[in-house]
């Protein structure tokens, strides 16, 4: 596939604002509180992994209306100190599979939670293990339009506080260090991360690489491959619903959540990635952090031949090095 979006040299300079709803930050702080609670964890037990160096533990913690929402928590064996967590969410359609399957963090020296999809894990992977209560809302089967017609009801909504719950719930594992605590993620896990980075202001740092839910407008425009074609295949059939659909599109706005961000961000783009458009991430990278006044360190690496794969495991090793650069080097 040819790169079909703007070209780079557009691209660094793409920075449209966003269509916002003026009760943008009224919307989030009220659906965050009615998730707070006194204590994040629910459970956290123990598991088997068939690994030597690194020990496991199945999390269940509180999410989206006090919901229980399953994790993986990883750390290296035998290492007493307080590491850096890197809090990560995963891809559409993909649920936490299981606890020996994502390494590299725990192998950098890092504590690593793998939080669990509500109602996704079906399409690829190993499972997940995370039901969503509200599937019955009104809309398509798919995730990316279930609830599409109200922003209350939209299944983004409830991921959305449980990848910032996930925060919460690391911060007070064993072994993790609260003060370090990263967001990460590709695609949705990119859209999540970016959500995460606008929600907690404290935050120590977000990866976002091929992030989902950043200029959906535009992106609909521009392809029809899943999950975005979901939106297009659901209003072709209910003609008419385009107002209240991007309304809802409008609260979960990766640029909205990027222009309140507060931490160091890392981003991650192919050019000719036809299911997360380049334009999207470039919008939400140009205008991240814009109204939180803390002027955060960020940096972006782009991969002109590349699709939705991005840089891969290449662009792994830049996280690495950035994160290294940014904290001390955690003890082993």
């Amino acid at each position: 596939m040819p790169a079909f979006d703007l070209p780079l040299t557009e691209l660094v300079h793409h920075r449209p604002l966003p269509e916002e709803p003026a009760d943008f930050d009224a919307f989030w702080h009220a659906t965050l509180k009615e998730a707070d609670g006194p204590d994040p964890l629910l459970s956290v037990a123990p598991t088997a992994n068939g690994l030597r160096l690194t020990r496991s533990w199945d999390v269940t913690f509180r999410g989206f209306a006090g919901e229980p929402v399953r994790a993986w928590y990883n750390r290296p064996a035998d290492v007493r100190d307080p590491l850096p967590v890197v809090v990560e969410y995963a891809g559409y359609g993909r649920g936490r599979g299981l606890p020996h399957e994502r390494l590299t963090w725990v192998n950098a020296g890092f504590a690593h939670l793998l939080m669990d999809n509500r109602g996704q894990g079906d399409q690829y992977g190993s499972g997940g293990a995370t039901p969503d209560p509200h599937a019955g809302v009104p809309g398509g089967p798919g995730a990316m339009v279930r609830g599409l017609l109200d922003p209350h009801d939209y299944h983004y909504r409830r991921l959305i506080t449980d990848a910032v719950r996930a925060v919460a719930a690391a911060r007070a594992l064993p072994g993790a260090d609260p003060a370090r605590t990263v967001a990460a993620g590709n695609s949705q896990g990119g859209g999540l991360a970016l959500a995460v980075a606008g929600l907690v202001p404290d935050l120590a740092a977000a990866l976002i690489t091929a992030p989902l839910l950043c200029g959906v407008r535009r992106a609909l425009d521009l392809t029809d491959a899943s999950p975005y074609g979901e939106i297009a295949a659901y209003l072709s059939v209910h003609r008419g619903a385009e107002t209240a659909a991007y309304r809802t599109l409008s609260y979960v706005e990766g640029v909205s959540f990027a222009r309140r961000a507060h931490a160091p961000a890392h981003f991650g783009v192919g050019l000719r990635d036809t299911v997360c458009p380049p334009s999207g991430a470039y919008a939400a990278f140009n205008r991240y952090g814009e109204l939180s006044g803390a002027a955060p360190r960020t940096e972006i690496h782009a991969y002109p031949f590349n699709g939705h794969e991005g840089g891969d495991a290449v662009h792994t090793r830049r996280q690495l090095d950035w994160l290294a650069a940014l904290f001390t080097a955690p003890s082993a």
